[in-house]
């Protein structure tokens, strides 16, 4: 299949790597589709999404619409009227209703092994079940959540001690291979049906998720590569662990208790395993060592770090 026309649906850096790809692959990007602008801070600074930055940066031509909803007729009117041969969605963030699945063939690059793990956030879930292999599927839309029928697959392994941020710029990249290889192969793959006997969800991710207990030193850690991007992991005091490594999963300590004062870390001992933690940050505080926060606060080994 010829795809003369290509509408791309993205937000994040993840969207951007995949949307430059194909740009340097000569395809002809008719128009970008991306979530509204947002104003963030006290000041209300308006920031534009990732994707929009880079196109804006780059000086591209293509026009670029930010609607609240696709829902909406004057929307739905617009992209007819573009008449695409094919629309690209990678992490847009807004649910493509029936009445535009209609007007083209709509690819999906879904950041899992699917059917595992459909839903808003599968690459935080991988890391949170500690899962050895993950990877991009892409998908043809149907209107449920994820559930259209594969158009082809790449894995990567997952390295032991690899956070979000590091696996989320993998995935791009391995996203950004695939989408080109379903746009050149588009006419020779016969899509798979999924297998709905596996299929598992994840949910949008808050900014309650990052609280964290020591009572296990193997969730402890997964959370930490999980949320390290945001929203951070902290404890009831809002103490954010910056940065930290798992020492073992077997010991049995009593929940929170500081075992050890090194020069460089402090090593906590959780109800199963230990946490090495090397930087905190205190609530409305800059980032700090964690041997310096605990001399401030004057904690020794065998109190509890709260």
């Amino acid at each position: 299949m010829n795809f003369k026309k290509i509408i791309f649906m993205g937000t994040p850096d993840y969207a951007t790597t995949i949307f430059q790809r194909v740009l340097e692959e000569n395809y002809n990007v008719i128009a970008l589709f991306t979530q509204p602008d947002k104003s963030v801070g006290r000041s209300k600074e308006l920031k534009y999404p990732h994707i929009k930055q880079f196109a804006l940066d780059n000086g591209l031509s293509m026009p670029i619409y930010q609607p609240q909803s696709l829902k909406q007729i004057s929307v739905i009117q617009t992209i007819k009227d573009l008449e695409p041969d094919i629309i690209i969605v990678a992490a847009y963030g807004k649910i493509l209703p029936k009445e535009i699945l209609d007007i083209a063939p709509c690819v999906n690059l879904h950041a899992s092994l699917l059917p595992k793990y459909r839903g808003a956030s599968p690459i935080q879930q991988a890391l949170l079940n500690n899962d050895k292999y993950t990877g991009i599927t892409a998908m043809k839309m149907d209107v449920g959540l994820d559930d259209g029928d594969i158009l082809g697959m790449n894995y990567i392994k997952i390295d032991k001690d690899m956070v979000v941020a590091e696996l989320f710029d993998k995935l791009a990249s391995l996203a950004a291979k695939l989408t080109i290889d379903i746009l050149e192969n588009y006419n020779l793959i016969a899509p798979k049906k999924q297998n709905n006997a596996l299929v598992s969800h994840c949910g949008k991710i808050t900014k309650d998720n990052g609280l964290i207990s020591f009572k296990d030193a193997n969730e402890f850690y997964n959370r930490y590569r999980a949320y390290k991007s945001w929203p951070d992991i902290y404890l009831k005091s809002k103490l954010k662990i910056k940065k930290c490594k798992l020492v073992e999963n077997s010991s049995i300590n009593i929940e929170a208790q500081i075992l050890e004062i090194n020069k460089e870390n402090i090593i906590i001992g959780c109800k199963k395993g230990s946490i090495l933690i090397s930087e905190v940050q205190p609530n409305s505080k800059k980032q700090m060592k964690a041997v310096d926060y605990i001399r401030g606060k004057r904690l020794v080994v065998g109190d509890i770090l709260s």
